[in-house]
């Protein structure tokens, strides 16, 4: 699991100590990712401006001395189009049950639309405190924010309504202020210096993915996933052999580029994330195989790290 370089070494007494699990909701980009990097202090998840990059539910842990937060990133609610679309709905929806808190985050530079609407019937539904997140708040002017929170504020009994910039950090401790108050005093779950429950593998894999939704278009970014196949510690660097799986032949063409231009340019930038995450030198492998219809298989699925193993 990552580590956290920097933690505080003395927390405050178990008797104010406050921890809980908060699940992080919104509509694909609503800034889910760059909001808990940007707590977080350190690159956890994945980012892209393409809509539903995040697949999994991912655990991201924040420890200060007033507490510690579980947050559950999860994928942002779409109306799903294969059994890869279902599962991450499905995730996301399983994330808001037994949690404490959940925060809903809205991109304020998106029009209120079905997406919201289907979002707000899933929180009236439930009895856990909801804290409202409004991103992007460095886009709008003071008047048109003023309307945006009054227009929130009739749609559900929200705990608080903060408006934030994920980017920039502005008036991300108010929130988290907000969100302390509502967590009861608990033990702390996690060591003090772990950020997240996935695996150095997982991450590896979602980084090199990260490079491909970067640099790919259309729907080539959303037919991949990546498998870490082997990692192998010498002396003087990691090797890590990556497998990228997409749906077509063409969608391979496109991922490995002319000559090989395009797969060099993903490995050159996976590795670089990739290394600062080991710290250490990085030898890193690609290698991009055809699945056809992996989305739309159960046993790909699970194969690729999605959906429910059997038993």
């Amino acid at each position: 699991m990552l580590k956290d370089r920097e933690v505080t070494s003395s927390l405050v007494s178990k008797s104010e100590f406050r921890s809980g699990f908060v699940s992080v909701i919104g509509r694909p980009n609503a800034g889910k990712s760059t909001l808990l990097n940007h707590l977080l202090g350190q690159k956890v998840l994945i980012m892209s401006d393409k809509p539903q990059t995040t697949r999994n539910r991912i655990q991201c842990i924040l420890t200060e001395e007033r507490g510690q937060i579980i947050f559950l990133d999860t994928p942002g609610i779409h109306k799903p189009k294969h059994k890869l679309g279902e599962f991450m709905v499905g995730t996301a929806k399983e994330s808001m049950r037994e949690v404490d808190v959940i925060l809903y985050m809205v991109d304020l530079s998106s029009d209120f639309g079905p997406g919201e609407e289907f979002i707000i019937e899933m929180l009236k539904q439930t009895k856990t405190p909801c804290v409202l997140a409004l991103n992007k708040v460095d886009l709008l002017t003071k008047e048109q924010l003023m309307i945006k929170i009054q227009q929130f504020s009739k749609l559900a009994d929200f705990k608080a309504i903060v408006p934030i910039s994920a980017k920039t950090g502005e008036n991300t401790n108010e929130l988290l202020k907000v969100i302390f108050a509502q967590l009861p005093k608990g033990p702390m779950y996690y060591p003090e210096d772990e950020v997240t429950d996935q695996p150095e593998r997982f991450i590896m894999a979602e980084l090199v993915r990260e490079k491909v939704l970067q640099l790919t278009r259309d729907e080539v970014p959303h037919s991949i996933a990546v498998v870490i196949e082997e990692v192998q510690e010498k002396k003087t660097l990691v090797k890590v052999r990556a497998l990228v799986i997409v749906e077509r032949e063409s969608q391979k063409g496109i991922i490995i580029g002319s000559g090989g231009a395009q797969l060099k340019e993903i490995g050159r930038l996976a590795r670089q994330d990739i290394e600062a995450l080991l710290g250490s030198k990085v030898f890193l492998e690609l290698w991009v195989k055809v699945k056809k219809d992996w989305r739309n298989r159960p046993d790909s699925l699970r194969n690729y790290g999605y959906g429910k193993e059997k038993g």
